[in-house]
Order: structure tokens, then sequence, then C-alpha cells
């Protein structure tokens, strides 16, 4: 998850792939296109 926010370390790295289970990262893929899509939605309006 450390990825997410940039560069990570090497620990942060090999922490992250030591979780067995996927739902984390496809919850936190939803979360981040929901709130991209959102902020471009907003943007959209502004202009438009």
């Amino acid at each position: 998850m450390a990825a997410a926010i940039g560069v990570q370390s090497n620990k942060n790295r090999e922490l992250d792939f030591q979780q067995s289970s996927i739902i984390p990262y496809i919850i936190s893929g939803i979360i981040f296109t929901s709130l991209f899509l959102l902020a471009l939605f907003t943007i959209v309006s502004f202009v438009v």
C-alpha cells in the first residue's frame, strides 16, 4: 500500500508482498479510482 503515495523503501515493498489476500489491493483500487473520477467530474463541471 505504501507505493500508492510514491516511491517506497525496500522494507515497505517486502511488507506489501507478505499479505496473502488481494482484497486490500482491490479495495484500494476502487477507492483511488472513485476519488480520481470524482476529482475529474468536479474539474469538468467547473470548466463547462
